[in-house]
């Protein structure tokens, strides 16, 4: 059994006690306390997400459980039932995420994870999240509005919060961590990097930041030169920047685009970046 397998096992077996702690974290971290009965329900989404998680570590990267986008559905769907506000939802999002991380590195560790895996298990985590709130926020529309092009709007601000949320700094090793970039990296994006996660980056300790490329979908010449922005600030904060996972097609863009990669430090993929900063 691999490493992986061994920690796809953990999860599903021990799903609800990890829920709990989780949850327990999150509330903690938002401050705030939940009736019983609503306790009880975010308890059994976690067990859920956990159990679905364990699932899709073992399917390819970027898949999900056809359960996991029917369960998203139902909480947004119950949101709307409740009349509930969506900021609401949205807003617990970064709470969620860290007390995802936090407990999913402390088990890879324990499991004796190669970094490499633990990578690999902490971009699954995102992606589910990523797709958690864009499935949820759907179908929180589609019980809601009525009127297309009003739901358009919502969804597209919706998206706009998404992206706020898509870009999370994640620790790997002492004074080292990395920035996956996911998706399609738009200068809202990069703003929000610029704006919001680069100003919290001297609390977390980290000399070696790696800003991972591979799961870009499509970049632009003018969003590649605000990355440098992004590489400057951080330089100017002392700290290694490398980047990783510029796919042939990313590098032949920016360099037709007159963007110069000679002064930075660039690898295939996270694993060779972490071997030169060993």
């Amino acid at each position: 059994m691999t490493a992986i397998s061994t920690v796809a096992k953990y999860l599903t077996d021990n799903s609800e006690l990890l829920a709990i702690k989780i949850v327990d974290d999150i509330l903690k971290r938002l401050e705030i306390e939940l009736p019983k009965e609503e306790l009880t329900y975010y308890n059994g989404v976690y067990t859920e997400f956990i159990e679905l998680l364990a699932e899709s570590i073992t399917l390819n990267e970027n898949k999900v459980p056809h359960g996991f986008i029917e369960m998203s559905k139902k909480n947004g769907e119950r949101q709307a039932a409740l009349k509930g506000r969506i900021s609401s939802m949205i807003g617990r999002y970064p709470a969620i995420r860290l007390g995802f991380i936090e407990q999913i590195t402390k088990i890879s560790i324990e499991h004796g994870l190669s970094t490499e895996d633990t990578v690999t298990l902490n971009k699954t985590v995102n992606h589910m999240l990523d797709v958690s709130v864009t499935e949820t926020i759907l179908a929180f529309e589609r019980q809601t509005d009525s009127l297309l092009d009003k739901r358009e709007r919502e969804i597209n601000e919706k998206q706009r919060a998404i992206n706020e949320l898509s870009a999370p700094i994640v620790p790997i090793q002492d004074g080292i961590a990395i920035l996956p970039l996911i998706g399609t990296v738009d200068s809202y994006r990069v703003e929000h990097i610029l704006n919001n996660v680069l100003p919290g980056i001297p609390r977390l300790k980290v000399e070696f930041l790696i800003l991972d490329f591979s799961g870009i979908v499509t970049i632009d010449t003018d969003v590649a030169h605000n990355l440098f922005r992004v590489y400057d600030v951080l330089r100017l904060l002392g700290i290694n920047v490398f980047f990783t996972g510029i796919r042939p097609d990313l590098a032949t863009k920016a360099i037709s685009g007159g963007i110069d990669f000679s002064s930075i430090m660039t690898y295939a993929n996270v694993k060779q970046a972490i071997e030169n900063i060993k």
